[in-house]
């Protein structure tokens, strides 16, 4: 299939796709502190850069977009468009995540994975019982 957008139209398409602070990221990290979890950004000494790191509970929080890292849900769809070089992309992002997830818990870290569609449209209802639990399961230290 060819795509409909000329390459420079697709430039910057994807230019304005973010890598950090969405809007999933900004709406976990406000949940985390009205629940009274402290945290650092971006854990840039840490394999993975983790989104959100809670060095008190040594538990590092991934927010992850489902569509980039092949999540098994209805918000991820392989594109028509390249399908190769989709698959290929996203397959590395899967096997880099365990990488990194090995490696953090080789570091003693304990890491938590924030699914895009365990928020992502739902009723705030169902949002503030999602960040009840995982402030919840960050307090369960087991170190």
């Amino acid at each position: 299939m060819v795509d409909s957008l000329t390459p420079e139209q697709r430039s910057a398409q994807m230019s304005r796709i973010r890598g950090s602070n969405t809007k999933l990221e900004v709406l976990v990290r406000k949940g985390l502190h009205a629940r009274r979890l402290r945290y650092r950004l971006g854990g840039a000494k840490l394999p993975g850069r983790p989104d959100i790191v809670l060095p008190k509970y040594r538990t590092v929080v991934f927010v992850h977009g489902c569509f980039w890292h092949g999540h098994d849900c209805p918000l991820y769809r392989l594109p028509k468009t390249r399908p190769e070089f989709w698959a290929d992309k996203i397959g590395k992002n899967g096997a880099r995540d365990l990488r990194v997830t090995a490696e953090l818990e080789a570091l003693g870290w304990r890491v938590l994975t924030v699914w895009e569609c365990s928020l992502r449209g739902k009723a705030t209802s169902e949002q503030t019982s999602f960040l009840d639990h995982l402030a919840e399961t960050i307090r369960q230290t087991t170190h």
